[in-house]
């Protein structure tokens, strides 16, 4: 007969990485120690070495949790069953739902990726990893609205992202989400409407609201 934790994390596992996982985005990797998230989490130093051999494996599964996440989201825009051009509006919304949520500090993995520049860093790796994740999936869902030329429709749509991620914890979220909105909004007509005439990355497809 099975127990019923054989499969399931362990709960100092889970107290370690919610730990790890709340004090990484609030202050920053480097600047939290391993006695910090040992003492909030109420668990020995040799506990948390059974589970993460250094701290860059906790790292990594920090960054899991947050890809898992943001796919989680993306799984629900592309499950209300909108039309395509719907559903990438969707996911701009659940975008600045985030930005609006408390305690935002923007994106974790642009944090990450400014504390581990080097590109050969694991954790480098797996930022750039789930990048290219979100950049496929917009991809595909712009490739719904019109094949042609959804490749830089998506980075531009990546682009706004990026931006309203960084201004959302510097300026007021709700003005940012409202231009990232427009700018989502406008980059969707822009793209379905767009002929072979011109880029759909051009000025017009933020239309961004002046100030």
């Amino acid at each position: 007969m099975r127990s019923q934790s054989e499969g399931r994390p362990s709960e100092a596992r889970s107290r370690l990485l919610d730990t790890a996982t709340r004090l990484f985005y609030a202050e920053g990797i480097h600047s939290v120690g391993i006695d910090r998230i040992v003492a909030e989490a109420q668990v020995t130093r040799a506990t948390l070495y059974r589970h993460f051999p250094g701290k860059e494996d906790l790292v990594l599964s920090y960054l899991n949790v947050v890809d898992r996440a943001m796919r989680s989201q993306a799984d629900e825009a592309l499950a209300a069953g909108l039309p395509a051009a719907g559903t990438v509006q969707a996911l701009g919304e659940s975008i600045a739902r985030g930005i609006r949520s408390p305690g935002f500090r923007g994106c974790a993995f642009l944090n990450a990726a400014a504390e581990y520049p080097d590109p050969e860093s694991p954790v480098h790796k797996a930022v750039l990893a789930h990048r290219q994740w979100f950049l496929e999936t917009v991809t595909e869902l712009l490739a719904k609205v019109r094949e042609t030329d959804a490749d830089p429709a998506a980075r531009h749509f990546v682009m706004m992202r990026d931006g309203a991620m960084a201004a959302g914890c510097l300026f007021d979220p709700a003005l940012v989400c409202e231009t990232f909105l427009r700018g989502v909004e406008r980059l969707v007509q822009v793209h379905a409407t767009t002929d072979d005439a011109g880029p759909v990355g051009s000025e017009d497809a933020a239309n961004p609201p002046t100030r």
